[in-house]
């Protein structure tokens, strides 16, 4: 294969890498934040994306948050990720194949992952090339799929929230308005109905909004409708950036807590959902799971201690909640002081 690279300069990020492959027509970005505190480890993401910008303007966004989530984690990786430029439909073994010695070529910098529409049969391609990759399933020593863990984890932040709303009965009758049903999404739609949660759901496919009608007695809603229901709990599990100046004012809930991805669009939004009194559980610290689930795989997996540390998100929230109370700063701030202290640190 001839795979051409391209550095790209992005202030404040170790090594960003655009490659292309003409024989597997591979398009891809491998965003290197952070290895302050151990290999770059972050998912594979694959999306049809309208430009290489777009594409780097993602991948740049969620390598930072990988820094950021590991160290608030307290686990010893550092932040990266990558995407694919591709619709999911044309994706093909081969070009796993290419990106396999794409990050082969960065010699352990970055560890490879599971992340959007890439499933354990494309990351078994990708490890024909290279074996920095973790969570491959059916290897011996794997984690699998992390998104259970992720979901076990993001329902743990969901009790530290619900906490701050003054109840005492855990999720039991707590108003939960899921937004995004995919792999994480529906575990944690499960897991809070087993819990007692009332449901509202709203998803792009008709069938698993329908499935968890069925099989959770959840509410369906259509499209921006997720927004305006009244709640207790709103949980964006899809696509980052959804909280920003158009969506914020819309929201009828008492608190904001999910697995997406850069929920806030920018920074100024998490000061918009303070002044409405929303408060709001900072997303690399819900959904770090799925990190701490990959982390022990990289020591020696124990699913038993892959839950005992991700059940460890509710007290770190926790903390995170009441430092921003005595100090009035939005609870997204006091996570980057938490996350950038211990970066600082590692290096």
């Amino acid at each position: 294969m001839s795979i051409k690279r391209e550095e790209l300069s992005v202030p404040g990020y170790e090594k960003v890498t655009y490659c292309e492959d003409a024989s597997s027509g591979l398009r891809a970005i491998i965003s290197i934040h952070s290895t302050a505190l151990g290999a770059a480890c972050g998912g594979i993401r694959l999306l049809p994306y309208t430009s290489r910008e777009e594409a780097l303007t993602d991948v740049s966004r969620l390598s930072k948050g990988m820094s950021y989530k590991s160290a608030v984690a307290g686990i010893n990786f550092g932040g990266g990720k990558s995407v694919i430029l591709c619709d999911p439909a044309k994706k093909t073994p081969a070009m796993f194949q290419a990106f396999g010695e794409f990050v082969e070529s960065l010699e352990g910098r970055y560890i490879a992952a599971q992340d959007m529409n890439i499933t354990a049969i494309d990351l078994q391609e990708v490890r024909k090339k290279t074996r920095h990759v973790l969570g491959v399933e059916g290897q011996p020593g794997t984690s699998g799929d992390p998104s259970p863990v992720t979901a076990r984890g993001v329902l743990r932040a969901l009790e530290a929230t619900a906490k701050q709303l003054g109840t005492a009965r855990g999720l039991d009758g707590i108003r939960i308005a899921i937004q995004g049903l995919g792999s994480v999404g529906y575990a944690l739609a499960e897991m809070a109905y087993d819990a007692g949660a009332e449901l509202f759901v709203s998803d792009i496919s008709p069938q698993v909004v329908e499935r968890a009608v069925d099989d959770l007695a959840a509410e369906p809603l259509e499209g921006d409708a997720i927004y305006e229901v009244e709640c207790d709990i709103f949980s964006p599990n899809a696509r980052g950036a959804i909280l920003n100046q158009t969506t914020i004012p819309r929201l009828k809930c008492k608190a904001v807590c999910g697995a997406a991805n850069n929920q806030l669009a920018t920074d100024e939004d998490a000061m918009r959902l303070q002044e409405r009194g929303i408060l709001y559980a900072p997303d690399y610290v819900a959904n770090a799971g799925g990190i701490i689930n990959i982390f022990v795989e990289h020591e020696g997996y124990s699913q038993a201690k892959a839950f005992e540390r991700t059940d460890r998100i509710r007290d770190t929230l926790t903390t995170i909640f009441d430092r921003a109370r005595t100090e009035k700063v939005p609870p997204s701030v006091i996570a980057d002081r938490m996350a950038e202290e211990r970066i600082r640190a590692g290096r």
